[in-house]
């Protein structure tokens, strides 16, 4: 017992300084969501007249000036972490990408004001720190204002051509996940390959049959389900969301895509439905054999949980919103611009978030 006596101080010592040096690290981060928030929320809380450049995302994105961006994993690393990563990856490309749709001048329904930059920074910050730690590629596209789309809402559709950019800039990821906007990666420890990929079998549906919104037929000819899955898709209580959605590079996917961008669809079908580029890939489910064989269903909360607001009619079915106890991977905004608050509901989630993964010994002093 003498003995060990004469190694309590130093021992003491020692736990003291290895504590303070873990939580200055953890809250002196410069790339947390947290500071993003922070800063925004202050600036709009003076009401101060922030005036954004039109090229605002070039301050946060690696891109060529026009807005495209791709994401450098070595940005925050230590020389000798980067020169780890380099000899160990110098012929490596990212199995999986992930996408993801900005805008720099705003839609056609309204342009965009301060909130709206605020959200857009802090949803990429958020996909940028998750694909950094699990070394996916991210590539950031930008969704011009162009003359083709200007008669109609035009995001939706482009969503086709931006998967084929993508595909066309990684052409050896085996997946592309695309995510909208409104999106938060709730549980960044959550890996895509041990929470989808490794398991794909056990969390995929390949029929409509347990759940159906749209009550669309069940049998169609040429079916056949022993196919490889190449489109990993999620229904809410009105059908198809393409919210979070995953696709493989394939060339079935190449041949789909091309179908999903027909100018039958995009042309003579973008006043009659409702959900333009949702109806039209609900209509190629429908009615093609050789697409509805690839295409499995996950269930919305593993990848696109909704908030409180969305599918209001209705709020009672949980599998439909987002559940912080069960560790939700995915919350999406989804339609909050209808008649709900962006700004308040990505305010409420980034909160949840950082204080869902701050360290066990950052929380004895908050």
């Amino acid at each position: 017992m003498g003995q060990f006596s004469r190694f309590k101080k130093p021992l003491l010592v020692f736990l003291t300084v290895t504590f303070l040096i873990f939580w200055i690290r953890d809250n002196g981060s410069k790339t947390s969501a947290a500071d993003s928030r922070s800063d925004i929320a202050q600036a709009l809380k003076n009401n101060q007249n922030v005036k954004y450049p039109p090229n605002l995302l070039n301050r946060y994105l690696y891109g060529n000036g026009e807005g495209d961006a791709r994401v450098d994993p070595t940005q925050y690393m230590s020389w000798w972490n980067k020169l780890v990563y380099k000899l160990t990856n110098w012929r490596r490309e990212p199995r999986i990408v992930i996408i993801l749709a900005a805008n720099e001048g705003g839609g056609v329904l309204k342009w965009k004001n301060e909130q709206d930059w605020a959200i857009e920074r802090l949803s990429i910050n958020n996909k940028k720190s998750y694909a950094k730690k699990h070394g996916y590629g991210l590539t950031i596209k930008d969704q011009t204002v162009a003359k083709r789309y200007s008669h109609e809402y035009r995001e939706g559709w482009q969503k086709v051509d931006i998967l084929r950019q993508a595909m066309r800039e990684f052409p050896n990821a085996e997946w592309f996940w695309w995510l909208d906007l409104d999106t938060l990666i709730m549980e960044p420890e959550f890996s895509l390959e041990e929470h989808i990929f490794d398991r794909l079998n056990n969390v995929t549906s390949r029929t409509l049959q347990d759940f159906n919104p749209l009550n669309i037929p069940l049998d169609i000819p040429y079916v056949d389900y022993t196919e490889e899955l190449n489109l990993l898709i999620t229904q809410d209580c009105g059908g198809f969301n393409l919210g979070s959605f995953f696709i493989r590079n394939t060339e079935w996917a190449h041949m789909v895509l091309e179908l999903w961008w027909d100018p039958a669809l995009y042309e003579q079908k973008h006043m009659y439905w409702e959900h333009k580029e949702q109806d039209a890939l609900e209509a190629l489910y429908a009615n093609q054999g050789w697409i509805r064989s690839r295409v499995g269903f996950l269930p919305l909360r593993s990848i696109n949980s909704f908030p409180p607001g969305a599918c209001s009619e209705f709020q009672d079915d949980k599998r439909f919103f987002y559940d912080d106890k069960e560790k939700d991977f995915i919350v999406n905004m989804a339609g909050c611009n209808f008649g709900r608050d962006c700004w308040d509901e990505m305010q409420h989630y980034t909160r949840l978030l950082e204080d869902k993964n701050r360290k066990w010994f950052s929380r004895l002093f908050h």
